[in-house]
């Protein structure tokens, strides 16, 4: 099954990557459009598909679920995991549901709602069709069920089966199994109510996010992101853990600090469960809550900061191969990731993130 998924991922992968390139060359030349113009919500629609596609049907299903099916039985010295029958149904859900989000690109004019699918955009029927965010909403219920499966299974594998108990387990890949199982967990329910709700502001005028109705739509953006920001970290831990397989075998040794790995790998996912406003500065929140969100963003930048110079000490001092790709892939990783970190410090600060909000430095970050 691990190789099912991966290759599950590896073909939807292609597809956001088209969607992405046809993105691309859209914004290569202003005011020449590539689309034909008998629909301007094109570009919208393969933007919303674009990030649906890499997150929930590429990134999750390749290192979350395909690495995961693959290493953890043989980390903790089991022949499955502990319940292969529900493996094999989250693993056929990931077609299924993937296939339903990407036909609401042929469902009348595709759903121009971005890939974070704020109200009142996606519940405005004046300017577009409900029938295309109806086909996301269901692709999407579909995938967080493979998701939530899939990490059911994983902690059960981790925590009752094998040799090895994950209690006394010392290998990195196996915590960020469970770190991201448990964010999983607790934050897909909550997205999957959330877009229900908007399904029933399109259907059943129920005017959750509708002011107009006494609804609020800061309420879509705070349930969204309650989800959105463990998903980063939903599909960072898994590469961590990865990367810290690479860089002990490449070394020859044992990760550099192996314990305080585990423990800032769990610090990162307490704190990244808890700063989710911090992707909305600009909604008008109060000053004590902006100030809230920005320190203890900011504080994640410590056990990340841990994991770096772990890395960098379980890399010193060995003598490796100038030819080995996959050394270099690593490194290329850690670096790459510094930046990424480096530029989230900034845009922690509210002040310079509502400065800096909806410009391309938040694009690079």
């Amino acid at each position: 099954l691990a190789g099912m998924y991966v290759l599950t991922a590896g073909i939807f992968s292609v597809v956001g990557t088209l969607m992405s390139n046809a993105v691309r060359y859209e914004l290569s030349s202003a005011g020449v459009r590539m689309f034909a113009v008998d629909c301007v919500a094109t570009y919208n629609v393969l933007f919303t598909l674009h990030g649906l596609t890499m997150i929930f049907m590429f990134l999750m299903p390749a290192l979350f679920s395909g690495f995961g099916n693959y290493f953890v039985p043989i980390y903790v010295g089991a022949a499955e995991v502990v319940l292969p029958r529900i493996n094999a149904i989250s693993y056929f859900l990931l077609p299924l549901g993937s296939t339903l989000l990407l036909h609401s690109f042929i469902a009348e004019f595709g759903a121009a709602i971005g890939w974070t699918m704020y109200a009142p955009l996606s519940t405005n029927i004046m300017t577009m069709n409900t029938e295309a965010v109806d086909w996301v909403i269901l692709g999407l219920g579909f995938l967080g069920m493979s998701s939530i499966l899939g990490s059911v299974n994983f902690l059960g594998t981790c925590m009752f089966v094998g040799s090895v108990s994950a209690y006394r387990c010392g290998i990195p890949y196996i915590w960020a199994i469970i770190f991201t199982s448990v964010m999983l967990i607790l934050t897909i329910p909550i997205f999957t109510g959330a877009v229900l709700m908007l399904a029933a502001d399109l259907h059943f005028n129920c005017g959750f996010y509708d002011a107009a109705l006494a609804g609020d739509s800061v309420l879509y953006q705070h349930l969204f992101w309650f989800f959105g920001h463990p998903e980063v970290y939903i599909l960072i831990l898994p590469g961590f853990g990865i990367i810290s397989q690479c860089l002990s075998t490449a070394s020859s040794k044992v990760v550099f600090g192996g314990q305080s790995m585990i423990l800032a790998m769990g610090c990162i996912s307490v704190l990244g469960t808890l700063v989710w406003a911090h992707h909305m500065m600009t909604v008008g929140l109060e000053v004590d809550t902006r100030g809230y969100f920005s320190a203890v963003t900011i504080m994640i930048a410590i056990p990340t900061g841990t994991k770096i110079f772990n890395w960098l000490g379980t890399y010193a001092g060995t003598r490796v191969s100038i030819n080995d790709v996959a050394v270099w892939a690593a490194i290329a990783f850690v670096v790459l990731f510094s930046l990424g970190g480096t530029t989230g410090v900034v845009m922690g600060n509210a002040g310079m993130d509502i400065t800096l909000h909806d410009t391309y430095y938040i694009v690079a970050h």
